[in-house]
């Protein structure tokens, strides 16, 4: 039977939100997403930024329709404490490689190394590693670097915002790195050790904040199970700690929900500014984000999360 009565917008799903994990070293982004994906069955899972390996640290899971957030939280600064070896090369950029020592490497004073990092700050112009997670022409780089293909990736712009000695005693330099979105801290090792005329690559890596989830709040995969994983989930809203919030009454949600563009009649005079920002219901749950213009009167969302 048809009815005239406007559909009610979904309630968030019951089970949503964003995980920060401690990745352990030795094994893949991918083994730990599957192991949360067994515990909340038939709900989509995946990670925002992939850690090597090797490196341990925050991996950022998101459960159910937050997986809708994981391009915008693969775009929050990172962190990252490394212990870079001199002396030596890899064919991956890090200690999992091939590694061939320098006969006579030539051993850089503390001086030398200070004075070398400057050129790294600020915006500048990255050589991947073949060994990425890329694609050329549909295929991995890795994949193509394991099965013995010359690999070419472009140089791309990256940011970094910091980078300092912690420590250093030859052949190792650990280093303190904050840096944006793609950037490769073995790509960093790598041409950290050529500007040393020493070589160079990442022994140990630890992601230490990725936007303001700290290491220290991080839950240990061995700490989640299907009791506990409710209560480690963080609402998908502190995934966007920094947009401007607006909460949206029923009908303006409704709209919302449907996709549809807010007029200025709608949306009255929101004092916020124009650009992207979070759209919250009534109980100040996320369950969009939308584009604000206040001047030309509209509000779009983008990506609608119930």
């Amino acid at each position: 039977m048809e009815t005239d009565e406007p559909r009610k917008p979904a309630e968030p799903a019951a089970v949503m939100g964003i995980l920060i994990l401690n990745k352990p070293s030795g094994i893949t982004s991918r083994k730990l997403v599957d192991r949360v994906a067994r515990l909340v069955p038939r709900i989509k899972v995946g990670h925002a930024g992939t850690l090597d390996p090797l490196a341990s640290g925050i991996l950022i899971v998101c459960v159910g329709a937050a997986t809708r957030l994981v391009e915008t939280l693969q775009e929050l600064p990172k962190s990252y404490r490394s212990v870079v070896r001199l002396g030596a090369r890899s064919d991956t950029l890090d200690a999992d490689g091939r590694i061939v020592a320098e006969p006579c490497p030539r051993v850089p004073s503390p001086l030398d190394v200070e004075n070398a990092l400057p050129p790294f700050l600020g915006q500048i112009v990255q050589r991947p590693p073949d060994y990425s997670a890329l694609k050329i022409k549909g295929r991995r780089a890795y994949d193509l670097a394991r099965a013995g293909h010359a690999v070419e990736l472009a140089p791309r712009p990256v940011r970094i915002d910091h980078i300092a000695v912690l420590r250093y005693a030859w052949p190792l330099l650990e280093l303190e790195i904050d840096c944006g979105s793609g950037t490769y801290i073995r790509s960093i090792a790598r041409d950290l050790g050529e500007a040393l005329a020493c070589g160079g690559f990442v022994e140990n890596l630890v992601r230490t904040r990725v936007g303001p989830f700290t290491l220290e709040r991080a839950v240990g995969p061995e700490d989640l199970s299907t009791e506990s994983i409710d209560r480690h989930l963080r609402p998908a809203l502190d995934a966007v700690p920094n947009l401007p919030r607006l909460v949206l009454d029923p009908s303006q949600l409704e709209s919302i929900v449907h996709g549809r563009r807010l007029t200025a009649a709608e949306l009255g005079s929101p004092r916020i500014p124009a650009g992207r920002v979070a759209l919250l219901d009534s109980a100040g749950n996320l369950v969009a984000l939308g584009d604000l213009d206040p001047r030309e009167g509209w509000l779009q969302p983008r990506k609608v999360l119930i």
